[in-house]
């Protein structure tokens, strides 16, 4: 059956980014493209930490960087900062972007090693851009210097979630896409097919339309709701189910830091969102072992300034669904799953979702070979994301709270077991296929919370001659010489993307 009629169920981050990217479907062709929200139904709407792909989702649907982050309050990521996960006192910062560049066809952590092993004592840190930079608050695009000898910057961003739904709205109802205000209180299925035919809204309104897109939230209306597509529970391996939000003033008048914070507690952690307006602030909690009470004091003694709304208690369930495109309708966001924000990966498995969806669609009709793809591709990848998220949990001598014992002692996925005993033998990490995560990112985290090398590949033996010497120490100077001349973030920002009013 041909697709004419596109319904997006739901607002929010994921409704919004899938109207906007799929409103270049409307260019040239006869095809309805309509989302349907509640303003009586509130959105989570506290996913506000970004990675690098994100920017590219921005540029692919024309989307000007500067006039998005003037209008959302946006500031600049170069990384995440963690603190007390490996042990108590713990800070390391998980990078954008490469530890120097792979020398002889061997990554730069394998001849880091063998030189700490000569003696050289520089850390790993000093060798990649993003992390000095976010060390010293500083901050600046590549093309801002366009030098060849100096080494590219690899960035995300900050955004207010909210603002920037309200951004993608009228970008895409510019360009053809129709909001409906409504409640869904009906969704029919055809009774031939099961596939999803209409939905009703609670003032009579029948839309009926080909192919849905859910982005209704932990509810799942039209995936599992209708459907019963059936969910696959991870809290064995993520165990932290609840969450409390509350954004605060930053009233020591400092410059927003251009990376997130992420904060380990007794029970979960706690994250900082710098904008250019506020700070994003939450506590993700494990309610087997915290209350919410505690959670709630926790986080408000442990914020920049004076809270701008009421807390917003979450609850979930780690995990996936067991099918993300299920006859007719594709779910997208927290309806799809969530695996807690810990790397920044919600909005990014919106835009990963997105781009396959509209890769893999064809509008003359759906096929089954399109859906079992889909579900394949992304069912593998929230499996790696999810293994890098244990990984954080599971590396750690932390022995202060039942929490951690239980996390540090757990069985995890054979698949992250065996990527650990292989950096452990050699320090080699594979990244297989299109996985999301770097070895830059895996080393980052295991070195970071005291999973050692035992060894590196014997390959880097080779590497040991004046002129290679040379050039890894001027891969430091480059770096040192790039931040010393970056001005700083809030300087940055006020030039580039100054925040407009709220």
């Amino acid at each position: 059956m041909a697709i004419n009629h596109i319904i997006i169920v739901g607002g929010g981050t994921a409704g919004w980014m899938a109207a906007a990217a799929m409103s270049r479907l409307m260019v040239g062709r006869e095809l309805a493209i309509t989302l349907v929200e509640s303003e009586a139904i509130g959105t989570v709407g506290v996913g506000e930490a970004t990675i690098p792909p994100f920017v590219g989702f921005n540029e692919l649907i024309g989307i000007n960087e500067a006039e998005m982050l003037s209008a959302v309050g946006g500031s600049f990521k170069l990384g995440i900062q963690f603190e007390n996960w490996g042990k108590i006192g713990d800070s390391y910062i998980h990078p954008f972007g490469a530890y120097g560049y792979a020398m002889g066809g061997i990554g730069f952590h394998h001849v880091w090693h063998k030189l700490m092993q000569e003696g050289d004592n520089r850390p790993l840190q000093v060798f990649n851009l993003e992390t000095m930079a976010a060390y010293f608050g500083k901050f600046a695009r590549t093309q801002d210097y366009q030098r060849d000898d100096l080494p590219p910057i690899n960035y995300a961003y900050h955004l207010d979630a909210g603002r920037y739904a309200a951004f993608l709205r009228k970008f895409a109802e510019a360009r053809g896409v129709v909001r409906q205000e409504g409640k869904v209180v009906d969704v029919a299925l055809d009774s031939e097919s099961g596939d999803v035919s209409a939905i009703t809204l609670d003032d009579g309104r029948r839309i009926g339309g080909d192919l849905f897109i859910d982005c209704s939230g932990f509810r799942g209306l039209l995936i599992e709701q209708a459907l019963e597509t059936g969910y696959e529970e991870w809290t064995h391996w993520l165990p932290c189910d609840r969450a409390v939000a509350l954004p605060c003033a930053r009233e020591d008048g400092s410059p927003p830091p251009p990376y997130t914070r992420a904060t380990a507690h007794r029970a979960g952690w706690q994250w900082q969102v710098p904008l250019q307006h506020r700070n994003g602030n939450g506590h993700v909690y494990c309610s087997a072992h915290m209350e919410d009470d505690e959670a709630l004091d926790i986080l408000v003694g442990n914020i920049a300034g004076k809270p701008q709304a009421d807390p917003n208690f979450l609850r979930f369930v780690t995990g996936r669904r067991k099918k993300f495109w299920n006859r007719n309708v594709v779910a997208l966001g927290l309806s799809a799953g969530f695996m807690e924000p810990l790397e920044s990966t919600s909005i990014h498995l919106i835009n990963t979702g997105i781009d396959k969806f509209l890769s893999l669609l064809s509008l003359d009709g759906i096929t089954d070979a399109q859906r079992d793809t889909f579900n394949r591709l992304t069912g593998r990848e929230y499996a790696r994301i999810r293994d890098f998220l244990v990984l954080h949990y599971n590396a750690t001598s932390r022995d202060d709270s039942d929490f951690w014992n239980y996390v540090r002692t757990m069985d995890v996925p054979d698949s992250l077991t065996e990527k650990i005993e292989v950096f452990k033998a050699n320090g080699q990490i594979f990244r297989e296929e299109d996985e999301l995560f770097t070895d830059t990112s895996w080393a980052a985290v295991m070195l970071g919370q005291g999973i050692a090398m035992g060894g590196h590949n014997p390959m880097a033996e080779s590497i040991d001659t004046p002129q290679s010497r040379k050039e890894i120490d001027e891969m430091e100077q480059s770096i040192r010489f790039l931040v010393q001349h970056m001005p700083g973030h809030g300087e940055y920002l006020a030039k580039y993307c100054p925040a407009q009013a709220a």
